[in-house]
């Protein structure tokens, strides 16, 4: 059996400045944003039936790729001309709608376990590649963060072109994390992020790269207190960029629930907006009185810790 698993991506500052429309525009976008702690897996192995069954959320079991249903094992497949087998996938957070790029992982963890499968060889930057055409057929609007964001583990920045070239800048939050711990906020909104991506105005978005700038350089100076004024910023500008972002009812009352605590010293929606996941940063020394008054008003609601993975994508053979 082919066992690969892939991080959720967690972006702080500059997401919609890395869409096709955006670079086509303004010739570069940037972002800093993190790989996390959860994971998406997938898993292969042959199973001398000649038939492809697919384990998702339903099952599926066919003579051909092209009946496939599940768009991503069906396009990974394709690209690889796979014998028929069985793959299975499973992630540790909810992940349809969650805003943290489950679909790229995916994508991501999927190519990695058929190279295995296949005895093929391929660089995290090729990985990447085929990553985002595979990404772009199922959903054409998807940015470029989530798959080069997703592959290559760590805390960092990462610029993005026209050509298709990415540069990496991995950088340090120690002096963040040493006295604050990150958490996301199941908020109960599922959503599609296509519906968004189409409203986004990239004018406004054209902000949020001064603020990647900013960022970075208010943690090369270690400054806390200036890292999370333009953390918030970036927030705010984001809800600029689209009307859908916010248009929940239920996401602004629980924003203002967590805003109201004054435990939170930065909070944002994750991904395209619309539903999700709050990814906040609470003072450690505040952390059980904040679990305390959050339970209290979203006892339904999960609260989950998460870290920063340093290792991207990894594949193996059991």
């Amino acid at each position: 059996m082919i066992l690969a698993k892939c991080p959720l991506r967690i972006s702080l500052v500059g997401g919609s400045t890395d869409t096709v429309s955006f670079l086509k525009k303004f010739n570069r976008g940037a972002v800093i944003s993190f790989t996390s702690n959860l994971y998406t897996y997938v898993s292969i192995h042959q199973n001398n039936i000649n038939r492809y069954i697919v384990n998702c959320s339903t099952r599926e079991e066919t003579k051909t790729i092209e009946e496939i249903k599940n768009d991503i094992v069906r396009e990974c497949l394709k690209k690889f001309v796979v014998r028929p087998c069985t793959v299975s996938f499973n992630t540790n957070i909810l992940s349809s709608g969650s805003g943290l790029a489950s679909s790229s992982s995916f994508i991501i963890s999927m190519i990695k376990a058929i190279c295995i499968f296949q005895n093929r060889k391929m660089s995290n930057k090729n990985i990447c590649d085929l990553s985002f055409e595979i990404e772009r057929i199922i959903n054409p609007l998807a940015g470029y963060q989530d798959v080069y964001g997703c592959a290559v583990g760590n805390f960092k920045r990462i610029d993005f072109y026209l050509n298709n070239q990415q540069a990496y800048k991995f950088l340090d939050l120690s002096f963040v994390l040493d006295k604050y711990k990150m958490y996301l906020v199941n908020t109960g909104v599922t959503r599609s992020s296509t519906k968004i991506l189409r409203t986004l105005d990239v004018d406004k978005s054209y902000y949020l790269l001064s603020v990647v700038d900013k960022m970075e350089q208010a943690i090369a100076n270690k400054d806390s207190k200036k890292f999370f004024q333009i953390f918030n910023q970036g927030w705010e500008i984001k809800k600029t960029t689209s009307s859908e972002i916010m248009n929940s009812e239920n996401l602004s009352k629980l924003e203002q629930y967590l805003v109201d605590s004054k435990m939170i010293s930065g909070i944002k929606l994750c991904g395209a907006g619309g539903g999700g996941y709050f990814f906040i940063f609470v003072d450690k020394k505040q952390n059980s009185q904040f679990k305390k008054y959050f339970e209290k008003g979203y006892p339904a609601n999960p609260l989950i810790q998460v870290d920063i993975d340093s290792a991207g994508v990894v594949g193996t053979k059991i």
